[in-house]
């Protein structure tokens, strides 16, 4: 079935989203310009509006679809935008959660937002804190008692939130994080084309910070060089702007400093810019392992390593509880946490054993098939109609 034979069957869902967005530099920002572009090409008779947050003294560029600009820390901002989506003829509204982005102690600006809404109010939670019960995890608690309905990327998410949130499981759909439908590829060319030929090729594509880990990869170079001393590690991204605002490029001076005194300049390499979807595909094709040292245990979702595994790259990753779900049954390999020494093994370990490697590579590619865009836009306007339908109902009540 085509995509136009499938929007032809669905009623239009007008939704307003509500998060960062393009051009901020940011993963969110990114994330919900996919998503609605793809969710726009299933709902073509009701393209999506956004609402997008943005600091004291921040004036992004925006394209058409923003229709507000949310002033993070103005809380009379957040009213004015509820008053707005009242008075427009929206169905639904998505908001895209993430810790940071709203204003107020523990971002708790959302609850008299979602409060004042008299529309369904659904969200994406694309960080669940660990412990329910401090500040932050009030703040969500508060708000998902609001919520008609809660999308998160993984199975435990949902499990986490019924068992220590107190959630409702019927509220809550596990979507995957999207990825673009990128052909199964083989390196050799675009490595050729980036004189890269002959190299065995690690990376990763993020905007850099300190839980990154990036360190651990680099000291595992210094590794690898010793049996394979054409490896070259990439680095594609530039420094996290909240970063780069708090402490400027501390963090990546760092890493200069330990390339330097491991003696690994002509190993690793970094690409210091925000790179467009377009060169973000292309790195991804030019790299032979993905490799994802993040500190965090509790990361719920990596667009990063959602990327990776939609193009079959075999990936090495730390436990965070994303990397456990979307690696496990085989799809990649699981090193500790802040260990360059089982980072070096494995990658040795995937480059010696070719088989093995296009066997992580196949069960990737293939569960990587659930993630595109196209399926997951279908599965957000599944939850909007199941949440609209139910509204509806209530309201009549």
């Amino acid at each position: 079935m085509t995509l136009r034979s499938l929007a032809k069957k669905r009623k239009p869902i007008r939704a307003i989203y509500v998060s960062t967005y393009i051009p901020q530099k940011c993963g969110i920002a990114t994330f919900t310009k996919d998503v609605t572009n793809a969710i726009n090409l299933m709902n073509p008779h009701a393209l999506a509006e956004v609402m997008a947050v943005v600091k004291s003294g921040e004036e992004p560029d925006f394209p058409w679809e923003v229709k507000f600009r949310i002033r993070r820390d103005n809380l009379q901002s957040y009213l004015q935008a509820a008053d707005y989506i009242n008075n427009s003829c929206c169905d639904i509204v998505m908001i895209e959660h993430e810790f940071g982005i709203f204003g107020g102690r523990c971002g708790e600006y959302v609850i008299p937002f979602i409060e004042a809404i008299k529309k369904p109010v659904v969200a994406t939670a694309h960080t669940i804190r660990e412990d329910p019960n401090d500040e932050y995890g009030m703040v969500f608690k508060r708000m998902g008692s609001l919520l008609w309905g809660v999308a998160v990327m993984l199975e435990q998410s949902r499990t986490k939130l019924v068992k220590e949130y107190g959630m409702d499981r019927r509220k809550i759909a596990v979507i995957p994080h999207g990825t673009p439908d990128i052909p199964f590829t083989t390196p050799e060319k675009y490595k050729k084309e980036k004189g890269l030929a002959g190299r065995l090729v690690l990376g990763n594509v993020n905007l850099i910070s300190e839980n990154k880990g990036l360190e651990y990869t680099i000291e595992a170079v210094a590794e690898i060089v010793k049996e394979i001393p054409e490896v070259l590690y990439i680095a594609v991204g530039q420094t996290h702007p909240g970063v780069l605002e708090r402490e400027g490029e501390k963090y990546r001076n760092f890493l200069k400093k330990r390339i330097k005194e491991l003696g690994v300049g002509r190993n690793v390499r970094f690409v210091n810019k925000y790179v467009s979807l377009e060169n973000l595909i292309l790195w991804l094709k030019t790299m032979d392992i993905y490799v994802t040292p993040y500190l965090d245990p509790q990361q719920s979702s990596s667009g990063s390593l959602a990327y990776a595994v939609g193009a079959g790259k075999p990936c090495i990753s730390t436990p965070y509880r994303y990397a456990k779900e979307v690696l496990g049954r085989e799809r990649g390999i699981l090193v500790p946490f802040r260990d360059s020494k089982a980072i070096a093994e494995a990658v040795l370990d995937l480059w010696k054993n070719p088989e093995k490697r296009r066997r992580i590579q196949k069960r990737a590619y293939e569960y990587g098939r659930f993630m595109t865009w196209t399926s997951v836009a279908l599965q957000h306007l599944d939850m909007y109609e199941a949440v609209i339908r139910k509204y509806k109902l209530m309201m009549k009540k």
